[in-house]
């Protein structure tokens, strides 16, 4: 299998809090990824590792290497911008612009100095995330006006109007309800046809539906995250070769 990203002992640090120790990881590329594991065991700091979100972080320090595609992106010489329009990110309560549907998608597209036709484009990216048909007749409304569920599916259109390779999720569902959780799931899987996925989840049911690997996490006595086991989705759920990662899916974990 291809490995898309990889990260080589891995260090974070939020001022004097050791908060991810030791992470060595390779994603594969198109396939679905989910971090699971207990509050606080750096799933979401990982997360915001591959497209350098804890920049914005003052306190935040990070070690060590992530390899994209060949290119150690944790070196300061390499601009955090540029990777964030090749490696989108999709938040845990959707977060669209205070501005029109199609302004939302035209965002990033011309941040990015998109020159192509910009009506086509934001037409493709919403019917990639399964939104046309909701919103074609009315672009020109604020996307506020949406459904959470719909929101959340703009907010992945937007990111893959940048056409990037790797998209980062962090508990994309959890705000919403039970049927628009199931339309997200729905458009993660199709999307993994052609674009590689990383997935935070609290919900270990949405991990075994939607994900191929699954990563798990807990924290030491420091309260430090690092990783117990990294396999196939189907071997951690029926067959982990750790006993702390069978106590935790199976609800035993203190």
């Amino acid at each position: 299998m291809n490995t898309i990203l990889e990260a080589q002992h891995l260090n974070v640090w939020y001022g004097d809090f050791h908060a991810l120790k030791n992470v060595d990881l390779k994603i594969q590329d198109q396939k679905i990824t989910a971090f699971i594991g207990p509050s606080g065991c750096g799933k979401s700091t990982l997360l915001r590792c591959f497209n350098r979100m804890n920049d914005l972080v003052t306190t935040a320090k990070v070690d060590g290497n992530i390899i994209y595609k060949g290119t150690n992106i944790n070196s300061k010489s390499i601009d955090p911008i540029k990777i964030r329009s090749q490696i989108g990110m999709v938040f845990q309560k959707p977060n669209p612009f205070p501005k029109s549907i199609f302004a939302n998608i035209a965002f990033g597209l011309k941040v990015n100095g998109f020159k192509g036709n910009m009506e086509e484009a934001v037409e493709e990216s919403l019917t990639k995330a399964a939104l046309w048909d909701e919103v074609k007749d009315r672009l020109d409304k604020s996307a506020l006006t949406l459904s959470g569920g719909q929101q959340q599916r703009l907010c992945i259109a937007r990111a893959l109007a940048v056409r990037p390779q790797l998209i980062l999720m962090d508990e994309p569902a959890s705000a919403l309800d039970p049927i628009a959780t199931l339309a997200v799931e729905e458009l993660i899987r199709d999307l993994s046809s052609y674009i590689t996925i990383v997935i935070v989840t609290h919900n270990m049911q949405q991990a075994a539906r939607v994900s191929d690997e699954t990563v798990f996490l807990m924290v030491d006595d420091q309260r430090s995250g690092y990783i117990v086991e990294h396999d196939n989705t189907k071997q951690i759920f029926t067959q982990p070769k750790d006993e702390r990662t069978e106590a935790y899916i199976t609800g035993r974990f203190s």
